[in-house]
């Protein structure tokens, strides 16, 4: 099975933490200590969250200002329109800031926010074909 990483810095590891428990994501303590924890999405799809100095370990130059310049978009499926909806709720009231207005193409309803860190996330329902 092919599993996918994503690496994200995060200023306060704790907060970070508890913003994405609030959207009911867990995290595998065993990938995790108190400079990153891994954040489990599916079976397959893990979210690094890890501490500016832990993540300047693995890249060259600086890390970016996710606050003033887009360095990535995530974008996650959702089972129903209403999960998308709840999920901004979610981060919404767990101190996201909405980033663009929720779209509706019909066969394809999104919505998009920044999280603490200023990172870009979008969670989507796409209708199955018939």
């Amino acid at each position: 099975m092919r599993m996918i990483f994503v690496n994200l810095p995060v200023k306060d590891l704790e907060a970070s933490k508890a913003f994405f428990g609030g959207l009911g994501y867990s995290f595998n303590p065993d990938f995790s200590d108190d400079t990153a924890a891994c954040m489990v999405i599916s079976e397959s799809i893990f979210v690094m969250l890890l501490t500016h100095p832990k993540f300047q370990g693995f890249i060259n130059g600086d890390i970016s200002d996710a606050h003033t310049t887009t360095e990535v978009l995530t974008a996650l499926s959702a089972e129903s329109r209403e999960e998308v909806d709840g999920i901004l709720a979610k981060a919404l009231a767990g101190g996201a800031k909405p980033w663009k207005p929720n779209i509706d193409l019909g066969f394809m309803y999104g919505c998009s926010f920044q999280d603490l860190d200023g990172h870009v996330w979008e969670y989507f329902h796409m209708a199955q074909p018939a």
